[in-house]
């Protein structure tokens, strides 16, 4: 088991109070006066993400990557934005903050804050396989840090990435030859493209619902290359559809929009699919386990990796995972926070999930 360094990085800092605080609009920094993920309207936002969790409107001023910004924008809306390179400083009232990849999807951060050698990082979403499509996770040298446990239980350990795409071009390729049309479900921003660039186009074409199409148009003005696809109309032929596969979001499943394409097969990306009658729940013929967080080992790796003094567990099995910590060593301190309502990753699991998952990691039992 990883266990913490706590000599390795030292600094000399001096300091009357944290340099970030939790308080009821989000994570601040006094001495900058700027927030990171802040949910209500403040003057200064640093943005992690552009999922809606974490990139609310109302804010005077925003700081994010630059592969976030036309996704920023078209969720958003006109907004006053600026953006930096990963690694690239900017200092606000004398605090120096810079950018990270966090490996969750494009344009995510880790934000890292250092004010008198004393350094925080905020990791907003992460996961630490590098996935192709977003610039991999990087741990970041810190005292202090601040991370998500969406799937902070030993049950949660994901397969890689290429068996993973195996397994879905596989039932892609399946069901055209059983002449079934194909949907596979994801979130729009992060899964939807994690998905698209993994898929073998030499099965058939690739459609896309009007939600993700708009988000890969949003992408792709910011420069990222994607996988030709096709934008689901009205007048597009029901027979084509079923020699491709679609991509559709968790709100197109169950509506007349996904009905017209019967007979298919449907298939669900989720962290959530490794628990038992998940799969059954959302009514798909496959469920693939598939998220853009870390699983156990990737959280403690990560969380290892920054040798840090005290980690901060914002939202996920936070109580649990901050026991777990605690026994092997860390300071480890649960906090509360509004983040995790962008994904199906976190919204769609269901209070027995969550208990299943607490009594599958007692008894040892298998998740499927």
């Amino acid at each position: 088991m990883l266990k913490p360094n706590l000599t390795a990085c030292r600094y000399q800092y001096m300091s009357n109070k944290p340099l970030l605080e939790f308080t009821d609009k989000g994570i601040y920094c006094p001495k900058g006066n700027f927030y990171i993920d802040p949910w209500k309207p403040v003057d200064d936002a640093v943005i992690t993400h552009a999922h809606s969790d974490h990139a609310y409107t109302g804010h005077k001023r925003y700081l994010a990557h630059h592969l976030s910004r036309e996704v920023l924008k078209y969720r958003l809306g006109d907004i006053q934005l600026q953006t930096v390179e990963y690694g690239e400083k900017v200092i606000k009232n004398g605090v120096q903050i810079s950018l990270f990849p966090a490996g969750h999807v494009i344009g995510s951060a880790q934000i890292r804050v250092e004010s008198q050698g004393e350094v925080w990082v905020v990791s907003g979403d992460y996961k630490v396989e590098d996935d192709g499509v977003c610039a991999p996770f990087e741990p970041v040298t810190c005292h202090h840090f601040i991370s998500e446990c969406t799937f902070g239980m030993p049950i949660y350990k994901w397969k890689p990435q290429a068996e993973l795409f195996t397994d879905v071009n596989a039932w892609w390729k399946n069901n055209v030859s059983n002449g079934l049309a194909t949907v596979i479900v994801g979130y729009s921003l992060g899964k939807a493209q994690r998905i698209l660039q993994n898929l073998d186009a030499s099965i058939g074409k690739i459609y896309t619902h009007g939600v993700i199409e708009n988000t890969n148009e949003a992408l792709r003005r910011n420069g990222i290359q994607l996988q030709a696809t096709e934008r689901i109309t009205p007048a597009t032929p029901k027979e084509d559809i079923r020699k491709g596969i679609v991509i559709a979001p968790p709100s197109a499943v169950g509506t007349p929009w996904m009905r017209k394409f019967q007979p298919y097969s449907f298939g669900y990306c989720s962290g959530w699919m490794a628990l038992r009658g998940a799969k059954r729940r959302r009514a798909a013929d496959r469920g693939f386990i598939m998220s853009d967080h870390a699983d156990w080992d990737g959280l403690v790796s990560a969380i290892d990796a920054t040798r840090c003094e005290k980690v901060y567990l914002t939202h996920g099995y936070t109580a649990s995972f901050a026991r777990y910590l605690s026994e092997i060593g860390f300071d480890a301190h649960e906090v509360h926070t509004l983040y995790g309502g962008e994904e199906e990753d976190t919204t769609a699991t269901t209070t027995d999930e969550k208990e299943q998952a607490n009594t599958l990691a007692e008894t040892g039992e298998e998740t499927i």
